[in-house]
């Protein structure tokens, strides 16, 4: 009596909610599954799909704001006359730029800034594993004077997934200190109706939970699309072994590496979470140095700022912030390199 009890009074509850909202009354879509047939769509007209990275910016894609070229690389404006060998950024969307135009990304302010090509293969929801591989990909081919190579705390954490945002991605296995390439070739995105669990299917009808889940800001996983294949934490061991291949890709081809720490806006409304973001990012730049590689965490210069939280838009870096991470980085391209061009 009493499960019927709660069974009615969740059900008058939907009902009610359902009655108030109006628009959900007669139409019972699948909240869940409207979501990731959502994303599939629009991820269908920006990415196009690669059996090594996952997917890739997809070349001639066109948004406001947003230009892909060659390459899936974004555009970063017209090189400079006479400039040398580019310089290479890879890394995620806070590389690639999401929420400000081509000119405000920090690659293209950094172009601005040496008065050289710097090319821009940042992609959105990559994790470290896949921005280690995109930059094997690439240095071969663009033979850069250095690569700068970022990643958030995030970056990390996402190493441990064989899916994330619906998207199939390549990951790591650790073996001793060596990690072994899995998941490659990877699989094309799959279809949302095929990635439903018992209670997305079920649940995921519900106007009540998604209106519960929406106000604890839990909708990210419900919605999401993820599937773990490492226990949480051994992320920091995968991206501590990949800094050997970036150390690999240094030595084979003579353009320094350049690993740089950014961060997401959280990091600056709570201390707890700062602190163990911090921690991680601390950990991965001392496994790059212990490789040889050259490393530079942003933090200090945004905490010196008077509201390190102003250099957002929502989520990522809005111009200034950019702007703060282009000139962080000249400053330390300047030390690594004597062959950077004087401002």
């Amino acid at each position: 009596m009493v499960l019927v009890a709660i069974l009615v009074g969740f059900g008058l509850l939907e009902l009610g909610l359902r009655a108030w909202s109006w628009d959900y009354l007669f139409s019972w879509p699948n909240f869940v599954l409207d979501a990731r047939t959502v994303l599939a769509g629009r991820d269908s007209n920006r990415y196009i799909h690669d059996d090594r990275l996952g997917y890739l910016p997809r070349a001639g894609y066109a948004a406001p704001g947003i230009t892909i070229e060659a390459g899936g690389l974004r555009h970063t404006g017209a090189p400079p006359a006479g400039s040398p060998a580019p310089i290479l950024a890879v890394g995620d969307s806070f590389t690639f730029g999401d929420e400000v135009n081509d000119a405000e990304t920090w690659p293209s302010q950094l172009q601005r800034l040496i008065g050289r090509q710097v090319l821009n293969a940042g992609v959105s929801g990559y994790g470290f594993d896949q921005i280690v591989l995109r930059a094997e990909a690439l240095v071969p081919f663009y033979r850069p004077e250095a690569v700068v190579v970022a990643f958030i705390a995030d970056d990390i954490r996402r190493t441990e997934m064989r899916r994330l945002w619906s998207a199939d991605k390549p990951y790591f296995d650790i073996d001793g200190d060596s990690a072994t390439l899995r998941n490659v070739p990877v699989p094309p995105r799959a279809d949302p109706r095929t990635t439903l669990t018992f209670w997305q299917r079920t649940l995921g009808y519900s106007l009540l939970f998604d209106f519960v889940l929406r106000r604890l800001d839990l909708l990210h996983n419900w919605f999401g699309d993820h599937v773990r294949v490492h226990p949480a934490g051994t992320g920091e061991r995968i991206a501590c072994a990949l800094t050997e291949r970036l150390a690999d890709v240094q030595k084979t081809n003579g353009a320094p590496v350049l690993l740089v720490a950014e961060y997401d806006p959280v990091v600056w409304d709570n201390p707890a979470f700062a602190a163990e973001q911090r921690r991680l990012t601390s950990g991965l730049l001392a496994c790059a140095r212990r490789n040889g590689l050259a490393t530079l965490d942003s933090y200090d210069a945004m905490a010196a700022t008077p509201n390190p939280r102003q250099l957002y838009v929502l989520w990522h870096m809005n111009e200034a912030g950019n702007a703060l991470i282009a000139q962080t980085i000249r400053n330390a391209l300047d030390k690594i390199s004597g062959h950077m061009p004087p401002r």
